[in-house]
């Protein structure tokens, strides 16, 4: 409705939103859509429409704040389901060293990914994990620093990213 039905506008309109999308940060859901919800007010301003674009910054305004103040979309806290990466030595069998650990701790322990570290002296292993019970991740790495060496392990729930935000 914006490009007024003309093609040259439109397509560069679909430009503009995917080089924002592509070209930025990885961000979270909510910041990606902050940024496409100040290109769509924007586009509507520029083109005259200051009617739809107030409708629609409102509109958008209180769906994000309904977004807000519910937990839709949110990790709890103390979800069984990790993300586990542990660094061990390259000469470490790990095929087999952390088995019997995980069976005292996790319903579940998958191997996800290796990865070489530091000029190859080390591998990271990433362990897609579902725990037993909440509140054994301390007594689990504790048990896993044994074995690896006392080299970094790092624990967090399944979804959450490490990484830069916006």
């Amino acid at each position: 409705m914006m490009v007024s039905g003309s093609i040259g506008t439109g397509i560069a309109v679909a430009g503009t939103f995917s080089l924002v999308r592509f070209r930025s940060i990885p961000g979270t859901a909510r910041e990606i859509g902050a940024i496409f919800l100040a290109m769509a007010v924007g586009l509507a301003c520029g083109m005259g429409y200051l009617g739809f674009a107030a409708i629609f910054a409102v509109v958008m305004g209180i769906v994000t704040l309904i977004y807000n103040l519910t937990s839709l979309g949110e990790h709890s806290a103390d979800s069984l389901d990790k993300v586990l990466r542990i660094t061990v030595p390259e000469d470490l069998e790990y095929g087999a060293a952390f088995g019997d650990v995980f069976s005292r701790y996790t319903t579940q322990a998958n191997l996800i990914g290796v990865k070489t570290t530091n000029l190859g002296s080390l591998n990271r292993l990433t362990y897609s994990v579902r725990l037993k019970e909440a509140g054994t991740e301390k007594a689990l790495i504790d048990d896993l620093r044994v074995r690896n060496g006392n080299l970094e392990i790092n624990m967090m729930v399944r979804g959450a990213e490490e990484g830069e935000t916006l």
